[in-house]
């Protein structure tokens, strides 16, 4: 009997934990959602380092308008950097994303500011004296860089870091460059195209940036050396392993690996239009046909990013934050 009374309050307690909610999630095996705690107002430093920080950086923007103008005019004029009218706009919601940390955050000034302003005054003056574009359009970017940590400080920079880094992939690339980088890339996809129009047996020679086939010749051109689906694919692949991968492994390893998928995907694209040339002449591959395979190519390496980002998941699976329990079979 001794041992029935005893046993009455213990199974009475653990039914009135059971009865409630945190008990029966506990009874169940199942963890209850973390509350998400309430994000305070801003204080009034808060405000006020926010409205100078809105005052100098809008001075600065007004500064640099005719600059940004022609930036914009750059974009739509050149094909290579159509992806700049996205970059903007994406910056802007990954800061926005960081809103609730950036209220979280100490208003801590930093003299360490000074240093990207001075960086950037030294590249736009250097870009004014050289007519150096690149030099004048990225000091905008430095320029701002400077200002969050002059005004808002140390733990906002480290916040808005990534969404200012960002920003730079809308700056076009020197001529200069273009020039180093664009005619390596024609010459490799040439090359390649040639050895894959080998296997398919297909004579072709190549001559420089020339592929001779039995019936015409192909121009690799500037715009067919894949630069512009290698800057877009840079772009797309950061913003995928942002979104969608939270290992910093990961992210490194997507963005890297565009590179060489956007220099297969568009020899493949050389070498199918010299296929279409072959077979049935020079018109298959010029025009609306020749506009599809841009497109055809550039989705083609999407999928491959997308294959090998769950390969990637399947090789290095990300590990469950603690305090989450793992998903009961239904």
């Amino acid at each position: 009997m001794g041992n029935d009374d005893t046993g009455a309050p213990a199974a009475d307690a653990q039914g009135a934990a059971a009865a409630t909610p945190r008990g029966a999630a506990l009874a169940q095996g199942v963890a209850r959602p973390r509350r998400v705690a309430r994000v305070q107002p801003a204080t009034p430093e808060q405000r006020r380092a926010a409205l100078n920080f809105a005052l100098f950086a809008g001075a600065a923007t007004v500064i640099f308008g005719p600059i940004l103008y022609y930036m914009v005019l750059h974009w739509n004029a050149v094909e290579d950097y159509s992806h700049g009218f996205l970059v903007a706009p994406l910056a802007g919601f990954f800061a926005w994303e960081r809103r609730r940390d950036l209220q979280r955050a100490a208003i801590e000034p930093s003299w360490w500011g000074l240093l990207p302003l001075a960086i950037g005054t030294a590249a736009l003056t250097v870009g004014r004296l050289g007519t150096e574009l690149t030099s004048m359009r990225s000091a905008y970017i430095l320029t701002l860089m400077g200002l969050v940590l002059l005004i808002l400080g140390r733990r906002a920079f480290q916040i808005l870091l990534f969404p200012l880094a960002f920003l730079f992939l809308m700056v076009p690339l020197p001529q200069s460059l273009v020039n180093v980088v664009a005619f390596p890339l024609q010459l490799t996809a040439a090359d390649w195209a040639v050895q894959l129009l080998y296997l398919l047996n297909i004579p072709a020679l190549r001559e420089g940036n020339i592929i001779h086939l039995p019936n015409t010749q192909l121009f690799v051109a500037e715009a067919c050396s894949g630069l512009r689906s290698l800057m877009a694919l840079i772009t797309l692949a950061i913003v995928f392993a942002y979104f969608f991968r939270k290992s910093w492994l990961q992210r490194v390893v997507i963005v890297v690996s565009a590179v060489p998928i956007a220099i297969v995907i568009n020899a493949g694209r050389v070498a199918a239009t010299g296929i279409l040339t072959y077979r049935f002449g020079q018109k298959a591959a010029e025009g609306v046909i020749h506009e599809m395979q841009g497109m055809i190519t550039f989705g083609g390496a999407f999928l491959l990013l997308l294959a090998e980002a769950w390969l990637l998941s399947r090789l290095w699976p990300e590990k469950p934050r603690r305090g989450v329990a793992p998903r009961s079979p239904a």
